[in-house]
C-alpha cells in the first residue's frame, strides 16, 4: 500500500493497479490540486474542497464515487461509511475500507469531540488519517484524543490548515516530537507488527 497527500484531505491509496481517491479537491477549490486516474472516489463533504470526482476521472479510469454513509462493495473491496458532523453544520462521511489485509480509516472533516459508539462502527484500524483544525474541524488536542481512542497502529494527520502551530499542537500532545514530513507511505501488513498510534507526517505533493 502506497499512500501519499494531496492536500487538506485529499489521501491517494494505492495497492498494485487499485488507486482509490479520498475527498480530491474539485477544480472550483482555490487550492492547487493534481489530476490521476482512480477506481474509488470517497467524498466526506459536499464541498469544493472534498467533492472534486471529476479531477480523479483520467485516462482509462473513472471512479466509482461514494459520497454517503452506508455499505458498499466494489470490485470485492468493502467501503463502510458512517455519518457524523462536519463543518457548517453539513453531513461528514467517514470511510473505512480493507486493502491488503490493512484496515485504512479516513475521518473526513469530522468536527464532533464525542463520537458515541463509533469505535464499535468503525472496528479495528490500522491506518487512521484525522483533521487537525482547519476550517471548523476538530481542534488539535481533540484531534489526537479521538485518534487515540481509536487505537491505530498509525496516525497521519491532514487538514491542518496554513498555521503550522495546529502541528505543532497535534504532535506535542502525541509526545512525537519533531517529525520529518514524508513524501509518502509504504506499507506492507508485517511493517504494523509492533506499532501503537505512531505518526506519520506527509508531505503535501
Amino acid at each position: 500500500m502506497i499512500i501519499s497527500y494531496h492536500g487538506k484531505a485529499f489521501i491517494k491509496v494505492q495497492q498494485g493497479d487499485l488507486v482509490a481517491a479520498f475527498n480530491p479537491l474539485s477544480k472550483d477549490s482555490k487550492m492547487k490540486t493534481v489530476r490521476f486516474g482512480a477506481d474509488l472516489a470517497m467524498i466526506s463533504l459536499n464541498h469544493k474542497d472534498f467533492n472534486g470526482a471529476e479531477m480523479v476521472s483520467y485516462a482509462n479510469k473513472t471512479p466509482f464515487v461514494i459520497d454517503g454513509p452506508g455499505e458498499y462493495e466494489v470490485g470485492g473491496n468493502f467501503i463502510l461509511g458512517i455519518s457524523s458532523n462536519g463543518p457548517e453544520d453539513l453531513i461528514n462521511t467517514i470511510y473505512t475500507f480493507t486493502i491488503d489485509n490493512i484496515r485504512f480509516c479516513h475521518l473526513g472533516a469530522v468536527a464532533e469531540t464525542e463520537l458515541k459508539n463509533i469505535k464499535e462502527e468503525i472496528g479495528g484500524v490500522d491506518v487512521l488519517c484525522v483533521p487537525i483544525g482547519d476550517n471548523g474541524t476538530l481542534k488539535a488536542k481533540e484531534a489526537f484524543k479521538l485518534a487515540n481512542s481509536l487505537e491505530p497502529s498509525i496516525i497521519i494527520p491532514i487538514l491542518s490548515g496554513e498555521n503550522d502551530e495546529n502541528l505543532k499542537v497535534f504532535l506535542k500532545e502525541a509526545g512525537a516530537g519533531d517529525i520529518e514530513a514524508t513524501d509518502k507511505l509504504t506499507l506492507k501488513r508485517k511493517d504494523l507488527d509492533g506499532k501503537e498510534g505512531e505518526v506519520v507526517v506527509l508531505k503535501e505533493i
